[in-house]
């Protein structure tokens, strides 16, 4: 989501530890039920998504914004604006919360590494400290940036450190590597009275993270993507990459343009395509692979995630995804662009958003996140024609309020959604032509650094 405010007050807090267990959800009599047909908070779906479980958010969290997931083991790592929650899904049907820290700064977007969680903090704070005050970012002082824990014991997070980035750190990828993770650190929005966030912005940071010694974590780089742009232009930053790590590339959502970067060099990546879309997308969002890395999905985050955009008004190509082929030579040529075909209320916030591919041979098939539009499992194998294949989602939020599914995750055989209002939801796709993705097993995944499913 695009910044709410960059000065927008968020409550303080000290860490604390939290422990508790979850009922399973009902999908009610909603089958069949979408968009409009939806009464306020109904549960719709389509017949081959089944609702197992959601973890409403509970303490501090409560009425916060959940955010992104990274995954790792029978435990997910789930963002919020008050800090983040790590869950045991080794019953998906009953997931239990580990811990809650308590340590506020949107968007608290997560990745994880071996016994290593990244936070990206995106609102000017006092300091870096977890018991950090909401302060102007004209401040010199303020900080944003990139958080450090070590969630070994997934039930005690301890800080580790933290590092500051230029104009903070709205997103955060991970490019591993053998003896150090590198932190891709998206941000952008600069001001001339942001002292630490100057015009012009076309720059990402890079910190690394030695596997031996991360309490030494680092920038070791701010490259120039876009040198020869003058003055503040579209771009002005990035939203958010995606890395393929064992292609060696990553394709990044830079405000207005899309990119394929070259990352054999980690510390130096290099852009090598970029594409501009001045009729349909205003606002590049973020990126994803399909499995082969052949095409690229972008997604356009129109009206910044605060605005209702799934209905007739707004049309079929606008806040959409725009499908791409992606060359051996790492060109991109575009294909077509998809967008959920259910009309949605005008009070309901909604619009392409993050998602993962479904590990399926011979198909390019993808679930994503559209908040208020819920949850969409489609079908791009056919690059002309996509096609959705099933939903869930919930009617309009009463009283009406900015909300629905933030992101939504394959992992290991079931789908992960981070609800902005209603806390975590887990649901199964029960379409016997799927079934067979639920066979590939992954230790780790941060869907922002894809991996090579087998």
């Amino acid at each position: 989501m695009t910044r709410l405010r960059r000065l927008a007050a968020v409550a303080a807090g000290a860490v604390v530890v939290l422990g508790g267990g979850v009922g399973a959800a009902s999908a009610g009599d909603g089958v069949g039920l979408s968009g409009t047909d939806l009464a306020p908070d109904q549960i719709g779906r389509s017949a081959n998504i089944e609702v197992l479980a959601n973890v409403p958010h509970t303490g501090p969290f409560t009425g916060q914004f959940g955010t992104d997931i990274a995954f790792q083991g029978d435990r997910a790592y789930v963002g919020n604006y008050q800090g983040f929650i790590i869950y045991d899904i080794s019953d998906p049907t009953e997931p239990k919360t580990l811990s809650q820290v308590n340590c506020p700064g949107s968007q608290n977007d997560v990745s994880v590494s071996g016994d290593l969680l990244y936070v990206s903090t995106d609102s000017s704070r006092s300091d870096d400290s977890c018991a950090s005050t909401s302060q102007s970012a004209t401040i010199e002082e303020s900080w944003e940036g990139i958080k450090i824990f070590d969630v070994s014991d997934p039930t005690a997070p301890v800080y580790v450190k933290a590092v500051e980035t230029d104009c903070g750190s709205h997103t955060n990828t991970l490019v591993p590597g053998e003896t150090s993770d590198y932190i891709y650190v998206s941000s952008y929005s600069p001001r001339s009275t942001f002292p630490d966030c100057q015009p012009p912005h076309d720059a990402i940071s890079i910190i690394e993270v030695p596997k031996a010694d991360p309490a030494s974590a680092a920038v070791v780089a701010t490259p120039n993507l876009f040198p020869g742009d003058t003055g503040l232009g579209q771009t002005s930053g990035c939203h958010d990459i995606t890395a393929y790590p064992a292609k060696k590339i990553a394709a990044g959502a830079c405000m207005g343009d899309g990119i394929i970067m070259d990352i054999s060099d980690p510390a130096a990546p290099v852009v090598v395509e970029r594409v501009t879309d001045t009729e349909n997308f205003a606002f590049w969002h973020s990126a994803t692979f399909n499995q082969k890395g052949t095409k690229v999905v972008f997604t356009d985050e129109l009206g910044g995630g605060g605005a209702a955009t799934c209905n007739e008004q707004i049309g079929p190509t606008r806040g959409a995804n725009a499908i791409y082929q992606l060359s051996a030579d790492n060109q991109l040529t575009f294909g077509s662009y998809y967008k959920i075909p259910r009309h949605q209320f005008d009070s309901e916030n909604c619009v392409a958003h993050n998602g993962s591919v479904v590990p399926v041979n011979g198909r390019d098939v993808m679930v994503q996140s559209w908040y208020q539009g819920g949850v969409s499992l489609w079908d791009f194998t056919d690059i002309e024609n996509p096609r959705e294949l099933g939903w869930f989602e919930r009617g309009p939020l009463s009283p009406r309020n900015v909300g629905g599914t933030w992101s939504a995750y394959y992992y290991n055989g079931y789908v992960y959604s981070s609800d902005i209002q209603k806390g975590f939801d887990v649901l199964r796709l029960t379409d016997k032509n799927l079934k067979k993705a639920a066979d590939v097993r992954l230790g780790e995944l941060n869907p922002q650094s894809q991996p090579v499913y087998r």
